[in-house]
């Protein structure tokens, strides 16, 4: 949540450093964005509500400034409103926040004579921080004093004006970089806020803080204590957070799909076998634990089924949230695997460190190379989705997926049972994924559906095992862009209550790709049907025999191994819920409310 950009250097038009870094932070929020600045020895401080295009009308981008933080807002303490709008000041401190000050209140307290003009707890900080300075005057000592005051996540870029060439960072449990640069240097919360300037950069650890200047970079443990530090290279193009020929950030993000799924193939091969050896060859797994939060849950409940089903082996899907705050059963013998897309969720990290206070092997399934959630586990299998910038997640769901059905069929041949001649058949099939999903992508029946669903107040999704899972993602999808009700439900319990909300406005979304019980849901259908329900089929040709007046809209996926229909299906579900919201007319790239790097509990 939130994103935080900072520059220090020989730019006299820093302003445009700071907007441009802002603006491909925006999808970690937007609810209000901020400037504050030095230019001709004055610091200027400007915010506004709403998106980063209202405040660069506010701004005059000729005004030369070689020093400025800058910040993107999804609203944790007070309402989006420019008044709570970051930077905040405090006499001499300035700084924006990204995280939550849990002990806020308590520190507030001992301000009670400060006027605090926001609701938030990053005024706070201000406020504790300029007071640890105002006692001695030096920045170092207050910073150390303040990682011991403040408790929570947090990371904050700070200016003093005492020091109008030096740039502040700390970090505690919230991502932040630092971007290293020629005769000037940058602060940012995501790597790709300075790929326009710079591909190097230094990941600050937990309980650190740095001093920035345009030429020289400090950093410092808790204790003060100077430390070394790595300039590692980020190797993709800027380009790839561009729109290109796309409307939408999801919808490139979701024709990217195919060559997601042929790179992250490749790297789970070795001699073009399936092989996770590295990590599990001497691994006596007894039980499975998957900790993720939202989507991830979802793919997680899919690995759930192919992995029991092939591998034999119980598998408990935790919503991290969830896992944090009840009575665990795990010990050395379970493998947790801790899935998420930035790799700094915040629930995702804590329940990640309770597993690793048991002792048990972390295995993580991320798409960030380096960062917070994937520094702590043991191993990490990285999936290859790249940057992916709309906040609903499309291509590294599915890249998660795939990963998971790779790891059931790895561990299937294991525990023996899967035989050799069904690896090969499985093997072979895998490498036909990408054009499959090429196919489905051309399918041009989304949109007429999505003109059907795209005016009603509730959809229902129903399926059965795997497909079931399948229906919590598409039914998330559709919610978290179009802004409609929807629900998913395991087929069988539509009719122990929810049916009686179905009629001739209540569509139903139904996935059938397991052959074994898809008669069982196609009953589930057909009792729709019978209460004028409107049925639209996501479904794999040989899962079902169902006349053509039981649904009215039918969408057949590719023939497969019955292990991959899942990442077929999900598909269809993507494209719906796109051809919805944008009939609706709503910001698809960046949904009311939420943000794609969830870095608060």
């Amino acid at each position: 949540m939130c994103g935080i950009i900072g520059y220090v250097g020989k730019n006299q038009k820093s302003l445009d450093v700071l907007i441009t870094g802002l603006e491909s932070l925006e999808y970690r929020g937007y609810d209000s964005a901020g400037v504050a600045f030095i230019s001709d020895d004055k610091l200027n401080i400007v915010k506004e509500q709403g998106r980063i295009r209202n405040l660069k009308e506010k701004l005059d981008f000729n005004m030369p400034t070689n020093i400025g933080i800058g910040h993107t807002r999804w609203a944790t303490h007070g309402l989006p409103k420019t008044v709570n709008a970051h930077p905040h000041n405090v006499s001499k401190i300035t700084l924006v926040h990204n995280g939550i000050i849990e002990n806020y209140e308590e520190i507030k307290e001992k301000f009670k004579t400060y006027n605090f003009k926001s609701e938030t707890d990053t005024e706070v900080a201000a406020c504790l921080l300029n007071n640890l300075y105002e006692k001695n005057n030096n920045m170092l000592d207050a910073i150390k004093e303040f990682i011991k005051e403040a408790k929570g996540a947090y990371a904050l870029g700070i200016i003093n004006t005492d020091y109008k060439d030096i740039l502040y960072a700390v970090k505690k449990n919230s991502p932040l970089i630092i971007g290293v640069g020629k005769s000037e240097n940058f602060i940012a919360s995501d790597v790709h806020a300075i790929l326009k300037y710079t591909n190097k950069y230094i990941v600050l650890e937990d309980e650190t803080f740095a001093k920035i200047t345009k030429d020289e970079i400090n950093i410092f443990d808790k204790n003060g204590n100077s430390i070394s530090y790595v300039i590692k290279e980020f190797n993709e193009d800027e380009k790839v957070c561009s729109k290109g020929i796309y409307d939408h950030f999801m919808l490139k993000e979701i024709n990217e799909q195919p060559e997601v799924i042929k790179k992250t193939i490749e790297s789970c091969l070795i001699n073009k076998k399936i092989d996770f050896s590295k990590y599990l060859e001497n691994k006596n797994i007894k039980k499975i634990v998957i900790i993720a939060c939202g989507s991830a849950v979802n793919a997680g409940y899919v690995g759930k089924f192919l992995i029991e089903e092939y591998a034999n082996i119980p598998v408990d899907v935790e919503i991290a949230s969830e896992f944090r705050y009840k009575k665990v059963f795990i010990n050395k013998e379970c493998l947790v695997i801790p899935i998420s897309q930035s790799g700094e969720t915040a629930d995702t990290l804590e329940a990640l460190k309770i597993a690793k206070s048991y002792g048990c092997y972390t295995l993580g399934i991320i798409n960030v190379v380096e960062s917070s959630i994937a520094r702590i586990c043991d191993d990490v299998i990285y999936i290859k989705a790249g940057p992916e910038i709309a906040v609903a997640t499309t291509k590294a769901y599915l890249a998660q997926v795939l990963v998971l059905t790779l790891l059931a069929i790895y561990l299937g041949k294991k525990n023996n049972l899967i035989n050799e001649k069904l690896e090969q058949e499985l093997e072979q099939e895998l490498n036909l994924l990408p054009n499959k999903i090429e196919s489905l992508l051309e399918n041009k029946d989304y949109e007429k559906i999505a003109k059907e669903l795209y005016s009603k107040q509730d959809i229902f999704f129903i399926g059965r095992n795997v497909d079931y899972a399948l229906c919590m993602e598409g039914s998330l999808k559709l919610k978290e862009i179009s802004y409609i009700h929807s629900e998913a439900y395991a087929a069988g319990e539509l009719k122990h209550g929810t049916i009686s909300l179905i009629d001739s406005n209540t569509p139903t979304i139904a996935i059938i790709t397991k052959k074994s019980i898809a008669s069982k849901t196609i009953s589930n259908v057909k009792e729709i049907k019978s209460r004028e329900g409107k049925i639209i089929l996501v479904t794999s040709s040989d899962t079902y025999n169902i006349n053509d007046s039981d649904y009215d809209y039918e969408i057949v996926i590719p023939k497969t191994k019955e292990i991959f229909r899942p990442i077929l299906a999900i598909v269809p579900l993507q494209l719906i819920s796109y051809y919805v919201a944008k009939l609706k007319g709503c910001d698809i790239d960046k949904p009311k409310n939420l943000a794609k790097s969830v870095t608060v509990e």
